[in-house]
């Protein structure tokens, strides 16, 4: 097998429209399922048709997790570790900064239990460290962006080396290896660094893009069998914190059949089943995503905790959605977009000034 292979370029609409679908799993969790009384009664008796699809929504995060895999591989190939901890942070900081501080804004007029965040926590939450800190979110999605930012860090490890084929097969059975040594020593510091829970699913992803700039083989087929029966695994243990959120048990197959469907999907991305799919308006709902994540949850549960009563709840929740949707649009126009390249432009002077000494 040669080291390198002709390159795939550009984005694939169809992980951008699973991305959409996956944000959208975790708004309807966070808002037909998370809780018993959002809406002021029983989300079973609010929404009893809807209620019980949406307590899976939360497997949402866990399709992230491996489309996070495929695209950071295929994002940063050919890269070096600078041009990649540019791009990473371009990605992940304008929007988020916008949105700790209009949460924070919003739970400030609007105190949910009448507690709002302290002004040094949300300097914390600004630089996205808040999980290892010890400091309370600004929001409760933001758990997510932690684990996200310990895999940037363990795959700018390969980028520093100069990524290949060999390297990132090697990456993914090492870290494989490496977080089920850490699961079974029981070290806390070892956990943190390897994330024996969620590696699986970036592992899956990594493997994945491989078949699709290469060619399928049996090692990566292997990479993806085992990350799935282990995830698997995990996943059920998941679901009883999510169960603990909801104040309500669900069966456990739809947990695994929806990680199949999952991993299926992104099969078919790999082996180039989905090339029909490359319709501009998914790479419009893809760069949605992000901004959509970020800002549904808290203002979502404000708007619904003072319409709820006003609005019926049929008309309240697409016209919500809807709105989460625009709001999301405008802030990747007006802010991701313009500060992304503002910001783009000084860190890679930076990186040049430093380089030069």
């Amino acid at each position: 097998m040669p080291e390198d292979g002709p390159p795939r370029h550009g984005r694939l609409g169809a992980l951008d429209g699973l991305r959409l679908c996956a944000a959208l799993m975790v708004v309807a969790y966070h808002y037909m399922a998370f809780g018993s009384d959002v809406w002021g009664r029983p989300v079973a008796e609010a929404f009893p048709g809807a209620h019980l699809p949406a307590s899976y929504g939360w497997l949402g995060v866990q399709l992230f997790f491996l489309i996070s895999g495929f695209v950071i591989c295929m994002s940063c190939w050919g890269k070096g570790v600078g041009q990649f901890a540019v791009s990473r942070v371009t990605r992940l900081f304008p929007a988020y900064w916008f949105a700790v501080l209009a949460v924070a804004l919003t739970v400030h007029l609007w105190p949910p239990d009448g507690e709002t965040p302290e002004p040094g926590d949300i300097a914390v939450n600004l630089t996205m460290l808040q999980s290892p800190l010890g400091v309370d979110p600004v929001d409760g999605v933001y758990w997510t962006l932690w684990i996200e930012l310990r895999f940037y860090l363990l795959f700018a490890l390969v980028v520093r080396k100069g990524l290949t084929y060999g390297r990132a097969v090697g990456f993914c059975v090492v870290w494989a290896l490496a977080a089920a040594v850490a699961r079974a020593v029981g070290n806390p510091v070892l956990d943190q660094v390897l994330m024996p829970e969620d590696c699986w699913f970036f592992i899956a992803g990594i493997a994945f893009y491989l078949m699709h700039r290469f060619r399928p083989n049996l090692v990566l087929w292997l990479l993806v069998a085992g990350s799935f029966v282990i995830a698997q695994h995990y996943l059920l243990i998941a679901q009883t914190r999510a169960e603990g959120h909801m104040g309500r048990q669900v069966p456990q197959w739809p947990t695994v059949a929806l990680m199949a469907f999952f991993f299926l999907a992104v099969m078919a991305v790999a082996l180039g089943w989905t090339r029909r799919l490359e319709w501009r308006g998914l790479t419009a709902a893809g760069a949605l995503t992000y901004p959509l994540y970020l800002i549904h949850e808290r203002l979502g549960w404000t708007v619904i905790e003072h319409g709820a009563d006003r609005v019926p709840r049929h008309v309240l929740l697409p016209a919500l959605v809807l709105a989460m949707l625009l709001t999301a649009w405008l802030v990747h126009r007006l802010v991701e977009r313009p500060l992304a390249r503002a910001l783009g432009r000084g860190l890679r002077r930076a990186v040049t000034d430093i380089r030069s000494g």
